[in-house]
């Protein structure tokens, strides 16, 4: 397919690409996959109508959603990561030296496959022999996890809806608490707080029934078309950021450094009078 490819957000706004052509498409037991080569983003990957990634702006979220939380944990050697099937995430997280052990649940297989085969520059840790890939459903894994196996739990799911709808509700972020060691981080994204504000305000009230500390932060991923984008750390406890071990990693990133660290859990006026909300 040649032309524009637009994401539409509840009948009310359009976000359009141009596409040179469409390098794969196919319906999987979860999803419908694409990836399309666009002049801007590069390959750029779609889930069920949706922008996900693009070789362009990749880093931008990748980076935002794992080190954030690797900083905050205490011993970061287990690693958790659910969804991130385009490799991104578990990425970045094993550029951390602490890290001895990262698990990463994926539901659909082929989104690993696909992205292995059209979208390499971002996935480039898949060999590292810290790095366990296990294909299940990531709600029922948690589930059934032993407690205080995990000292870091990412959450690199999509937007509460089809299979990820599962991983944003209480019971699994009381089991996600309940993986976690004690001095543990669980970080997530938290979706658009302008286009999905009460999406967001949801995430943020229901961590707080689960969670003593729970802190969103804010970027931007130019591909989401969104402007304000959010994640969320959430901890027994407020665990403040190392930003000595950010200072180290400075070099091999693209966005986050410790300037940026230091001011993105500035909340707007705006949001704040939005999460005073009962």
């Amino acid at each position: 397919m040649a032309g524009w490819y637009e994401e539409t957000f509840r009948d009310s706004m359009r976000f359009s690409v141009r596409v040179h052509a469409t390098l794969h498409r196919e319906r999987t037991d979860f999803q419908t996959i694409e990836v399309l080569q666009t002049p801007f983003f590069g390959r750029t990957l779609v889930l069920d109508g949706l922008f996900m990634t693009s070789e362009r702006d990749e880093y931008f979220y990748h980076e935002m959603i794992s080190h954030p939380s690797l900083c905050m944990a205490s011993s970061p050697k287990r690693v958790l990561v659910i969804g991130g099937g385009d490799g991104g995430t578990v990425r970045e997280v094993l550029r951390h030296p602490e890290v001895e052990q990262v698990t990463m649940v994926e539901i659909d297989r082929r989104v690993v496959e696909v992205c292995k085969e059209h979208l390499p520059d971002i996935g480039t840790a898949w060999n590292d022999p810290r790095l366990e890939v296990r294909f299940e459903d990531g709600v029922a894994f948690v589930a059934e996890a032993p407690p205080a196996s995990f000292d870091v739990v990412l959450l690199d799911g999509s937007d509460p809806v089809g299979p990820a709808e599962g991983l944003f509700d209480k019971t699994f972020y009381s089991n996600v608490r309940r993986v976690l060691s004690p001095s543990g981080v669980f970080g997530l994204q938290s979706e658009s707080p302008i286009l999905m504000e009460e999406v967001f305000r949801q995430v943020q009230h229901t961590l707080a029934e689960v969670f003593g500390s729970v802190r969103p932060y804010f970027g931007t991923v130019p591909l989401y078309g969104a402007s304000t984008w959010s994640w969320t750390v959430a901890a027994a406890e407020p665990f403040p950021m190392d930003m000595d071990r950010l200072k180290r990693l400075e070099p091999d990133l693209r966005y986050l450094n410790v300037d940026v660290a230091r001011g993105m859990f500035a909340v707007p006026t705006d949001l704040r009078r939005l999460l005073s909300r009962d």
